[in-house]
């Protein structure tokens, strides 16, 4: 691809750009391409004139992800600040740029007196991220509190999908191959600002005491099956502590994977696939994985 003419930005377009550094396990290969755009013109211009035969991939925070050793052909869009907005609609509703954090939404929607959000707090990621894997945490779902997406399609065409049209599931939509979120909007109901503090302090002081978040690691691993905790499952099958290489189950919370050095993303997806095989041999259920990997291995 670095022999094709590629569209003319006014954002950053870097050829090669390593992505361990961007994501949260620290490991992983280079992107063929890593496009930054200025704003949201800048995107549809580059993707409107962008051979279509290219792949395109959006990165967010890079929490709930693994990047094979051998990289991500094509280009890997991530939004930077440009696109970290939250504004204020009405009295319970927030608009938030595809780049803004979960922390973000939910600081500014306590300011504005928006409850039914903090559940975005302990969301290690963008909205562009938990939007499109339907992302939830502490009995809610994006799903709850999504009115629209604006999106911007593989094509450059723009476009504004409904709760209804993202087709949400368990960690998942129907978002098109290659779209990427520029912004959502988002309804609460009225709240007392101590009171959602209060919340969100809640909600932070139990993710701290189970997870260990002051580690390099990719979030939740596997998804809950119907009627069973993926953790204690994992826990069951004797994995607490598992290694393979410098790749390790959490011995804090058995869903974290957690790269305790200097580990590749080969031995951190082998050891998800080890856990997957041994939890499969002794519940039976084999967990279907939550963590997005992507790219290519080595």
């Amino acid at each position: 691809m670095s022999t094709l003419a590629l569209p003319r930005v006014r954002g950053r377009l870097t050829e090669s750009a390593p992505l361990a550094p961007l994501v949260w396990f620290k490991s992983g290969g280079a992107a063929q391409w890593l496009f930054e755009p200025a704003d949201v013109e800048d995107l549809v211009d580059f993707l409107r004139d962008l051979d279509p035969a290219v792949p395109v991939m959006a990165l967010g925070l890079g929490s709930n992800l693994i990047v094979r050793d051998g990289g991500v052909s094509g280009v890997v869009v991530r939004l930077g600040k440009a696109f970290a907005t939250v504004e204020r609609v009405d009295a319970t509703t927030l608009r938030c740029g595809g780049g803004a954090s979960g922390i973000l939404v939910s600081s500014t929607a306590r300011d504005a007196g928006i409850a039914g959000v903090e559940f975005l707090r302990s969301i290690p990621g963008t909205v562009g991220g938990f939007v499109r894997m339907n992302g939830g945490a502490y009995g809610r779902e994006v799903r709850d509190v999504l009115v629209e997406a604006d999106i911007v399609l593989r094509s450059g065409e723009r476009r504004t999908l409904s709760l209804d049209e993202l087709g949400y599931t368990y960690r998942h939509s129907e978002l098109p191959d290659g779209a990427v979120v520029v912004s959502a909007t988002f309804r609460g109901e009225p709240g007392d600002p101590a009171a959602i503090q209060a919340e969100m302090d809640r909600i932070a002081a139990a993710r701290d005491a189970s997870q260990p978040l002051r580690s390099k690691t990719g979030g939740s691993t596997f998804k809950n099956p119907n009627g069973h905790k993926a953790w204690a499952l994992v826990d069951e099958a004797g994995c607490r502590g598992l290694k393979i290489g410098d790749a390790q189950v959490s011995e804090k919370h058995t869903n974290f994977l957690l790269n305790t050095g200097a580990a590749t993303s080969g031995e951190i997806e082998a050891l998800g696939e080890e856990v997957r095989a041994r939890v499969k041999a002794k519940s039976g259920v084999m967990l279907e994985w939550e963590i997005q990997r992507v790219g290519v291995a080595k």
